[in-house]
């Protein structure tokens, strides 16, 4: 009878695989396979000590990231911008994304990293995750796949990443598939342009956005009312200067519109690490060498103060002139607006000591 033949089958095939999840369960790849580029210490992977400074981490993260290259050939820089977007989406919603403190902002989900049919969601053996197609992998070598593991994390997402190409359009393409969705390719290849362009982490200076030598006046004016087009709420500071004053950048970031808006009149909007997006209205004129797409540094100037705005392009004068100055956080799939405020006045205060220690040059209009 053919239905005992197939039951004896299965019995044998299931033991069989019984037996290769026992043996490799028990013999897990020997750490010394990837010793000569990783140091497989899950212990290490996280930083406890809270004077951990920021320098000595950015260091800890970028010989990560270089690691990691010499292992899956893709380069530090995407790692670091993919890592870099990661925590902004922890910052954006640290409910959802909560998980131990590491030096990386990685965030994969139990089904996700385990296999969406795996029936154990916190499944940590390579083997058995491969067999239900998740995304986990061992990267330091101790034959564990531990989403908590900096090395693992990083070394997963970079094979996932690999093996879509190596090229800049392959690259969006895997980013695009992983996360799906358009914004999300856009930050990170503005993110990987600005580490490939500077060959560093620390990229969190900043600057006033008009020079401290300039006669200017502001205060907190986000969330007031606003009539013109309509009824709505004020997303910024305004700060009140002479015609022609310059319009600094305010940090490092990617020029992402420049242009005529309604409201503003002559815009610009720039990108940083952190996903804000900082927008200088009302402008003047804009300085000529910046364009879409650009990278700009903190100080750098961009433009001019004007009263351009509340009409057709060109129209000038409904108001006095000023820098209307907005600051918005990505959450993923749009844009919020936050008092800029308590920014400005620190970027202030810090730019002032900076120039009683001789540290920055003064500038003025």
């Amino acid at each position: 009878m053919p239905y005992p033949k197939r039951t004896a089958r299965a019995v044998r095939l299931l033991s069989l695989l019984l037996c290769a999840i026992t043996l490799t369960t028990s013999c897990p790849l020997p750490a010394h396979t990837f010793a000569r580029y990783l140091q497989p210490s899950s212990s290490q992977n996280t930083p406890k000590d809270a004077s951990h400074s920021k320098s000595s981490l950015y260091t800890s993260r970028l010989a990560l990231y270089q690691s990691i290259e010499a292992l899956t050939g893709i380069p530090w820089y995407r790692l670091a911008a993919i890592d870099q977007y990661e925590r902004t989406l922890t910052v954006a919603h640290p409910k959802d994304r909560k998980h131990a403190e590491r030096i990386t902002g990685i965030f994969i989900t139990g089904p996700v990293w385990s296999g969406l049919m795996n029936p154990d969601s916190k499944d940590q053996n390579p083997h058995s995750i491969e067999m239900f197609s998740g995304l986990g992998q061992d990267g330091s070598g101790d034959g564990i796949a531990s989403r908590d593991n900096d090395r693992d994390l990083l070394f997963s997402l970079a094979s996932y990443l690999g093996k879509y190409g190596n090229t800049e359009d392959e690259f969006g393409i895997a980013v695009w598939e992983y996360y799906h969705n358009t914004r999300a390719v856009q930050r990170v290849q503005q993110f990987a342009k600005l580490y490939r362009t500077y060959g560093r982490l620390d990229l969190g200076k900043h600057a006033f956005p008009l020079p401290l030598g300039s006669i200017y006046s502001y205060r907190s004016t986000w969330g007031s009312s606003r009539s013109w087009g309509g009824y709505r709420i004020h997303e910024g500071t305004d700060l009140f200067a002479g015609y022609g004053v310059p319009v600094r950048s305010t940090c490092y970031g990617v020029v992402e519109m420049k242009g005529w808006n309604p409201f503003g009149g002559w815009r610009i909007g720039i990108r940083d690490l952190n996903n804000r997006y900082h927008y200088y209205a009302h402008l003047s004129g804009f300085d000529k060498t910046v364009r879409n797409g650009d990278i700009v540094t903190p100080g750098q100037t961009i433009g001019w103060v004007g009263s351009s705005g509340y009409g057709k392009p060109g129209t000038q004068g409904k108001f006095p002139p000023h820098l209307h100055y907005g600051i918005y956080r990505d959450s993923g799939w749009t844009d919020w607006s936050f008092d800029p405020y308590p920014l400005l006045r620190q970027w202030e205060q810090a730019e002032h000591k900076a120039l009683k220690t001789g540290k920055t040059k003064r500038t003025s209009s």
